[in-house]
């Protein structure tokens, strides 16, 4: 049985997903989005093996967390090829963000690619490229018929679109294409805010 919990986390308020193993103890981590004391001893009191992190993208308001929780976990941290250019110049591109300081992300070492599958407990989760909000973005997609899609669909919205590297075109592409064509009853976890489903946004998603 793998059990999920759900952190709010960051300066954006940004949701990172922890998936256990209730067996092993194992977790896995959707982005990481804060360094915080309180954060982390929350996942070590739940004694939690923490193998995995995948990122959805590169943006620091899902990278924050990457390096403490490497020194505490060991964690092996996942991102796109495309994406680990947004990683890099994070520092001198967030620089003007209300003096929130960034600092240089040195822990993310592994590239996730279109197809790639990961298992946890007796979940698997395949990577879905879905460029448009950034170059590189990333959906999660669970044998179970969860979505985890970070920055790329929303409830009744997607992703901005007006950064470096973004486009709407690729990212009204990516929804239409991709993740429109999962079944209606997937549950979607999104980057921010609520969850939906793919039947609800296919009916009330006025961007897409």
């Amino acid at each position: 049985m793998v059990e999920m919990l759900t952190f709010v986390q960051g300066p954006i308020d940004a949701n990172n997903y922890l998936l256990i193993d209730e067996n092993t103890k194992d977790g896995l981590l959707i982005d990481c989005s804060s360094p915080d004391d309180a954060y982390i001893n929350e996942i070590k009191k739940l004694g939690i093996k923490l193998k995995t992190i995948l990122l959805t993208h590169g943006h620091f308001d899902h990278i924050l967390g990457c390096n403490r929780f490497y020194e505490e976990f060991g964690s092996e941290i996942y991102v796109s090829q495309e994406d680990i250019e947004q990683i890099t110049y994070a520092p001198q591109m967030t620089m003007t963000l209300g003096g929130i300081k960034i600092p240089e992300i040195t822990s993310v070492k592994n590239i996730v690619n279109e197809g790639d599958k990961f298992k946890i407990g007796n979940v698997e989760l395949t990577a879905l490229s879905t460029p448009g909000h950034t170059k590189g973005g990333m959906c999660y997609l669970t044998n179970d018929g969860k979505l985890f899609s970070g920055d790329t669909l929303f409830r009744r919205s997607v992703g901005r679109t007006d950064f470096a590297g973004g486009s709407f075109e690729q990212i009204q592409k990516s929804v239409r294409e991709k993740l429109f064509k999962l079944p209606d009853d997937t549950i979607v976890y999104c980057g921010h805010g609520p969850e939906t489903t793919i039947g609800y946004e296919k009916k009330y998603n006025e961007i897409i």
